[in-house]
């Protein structure tokens, strides 16, 4: 991934950089740490049931079906990564940048002037999101994008107050002048 200076300007601050919340990655684990934990009770299983199996001709073709399950969840996970680990959220004085990564070799980055910004809204459902403090913030615009998402941001309310604060600072500039 690029460095988070290349997509700033010169005369820009940064004020927040945001991730996904780590509960949101452990979530999209839990179907994989099923699935290892499925896998590995059939390596143990498997063998105490059917004892031949390892010594016939099947048992090679056993441990090849094992090992490729192995590393396609090893793939999965990795690709989970990627997927939330460079999903990134720069709001700077100016602009909010919105990095997403779609996939292994795809990414879209978008930014939203302060100043175009008409509603910032924030959603924490349920227990999870409420006890850990995170959730979605959607950010209404006036320009072409007609929203953003961040999703499961850590302190969704914090982003919230301070997207909200320096647009009304904003604001208030550009009226001044």
């Amino acid at each position: 991934m690029q460095p988070i200076e290349s997509f700033l300007d010169s005369r820009e601050c940064v004020l927040k950089v945001s991730h996904r919340h780590w509960f949101d990655i452990l979530a999209h684990f839990l179907a994989v740490i099923t699935l290892m934990g499925t896998l590995f009770l059939s390596f143990i299983m498997l063998p105490a049931f059917f004892p031949g199996l390892m010594t016939s001709e099947y048992g090679a073709f056993f441990l090849f079906i094992e090992n490729t399950i192995v590393l396609l969840t090893w793939l999965y996970i990795f690709l989970i990564w990627i997927d939330v680990w460079f999903d990134t959220w720069i709001i700077t004085d100016d602009r909010i940048i919105n990095i997403e990564q779609q996939g292994l070799f795809s990414r879209e980055v978008s930014e939203i002037k302060l100043a175009r910004i008409q509603d910032v809204s924030v959603d924490v459902r349920g227990f999870f999101q409420t006890f850990l403090n995170y959730g979605d913030v959607r950010i209404q615009s006036a320009g072409e994008e007609e929203h953003f998402l961040f999703r499961s941001v850590p302190d969704p309310y914090g982003v919230k107050n301070i997207i909200m604060g320096h647009s009304r600072t904003y604001g208030n500039r550009d009226e001044e002048q």
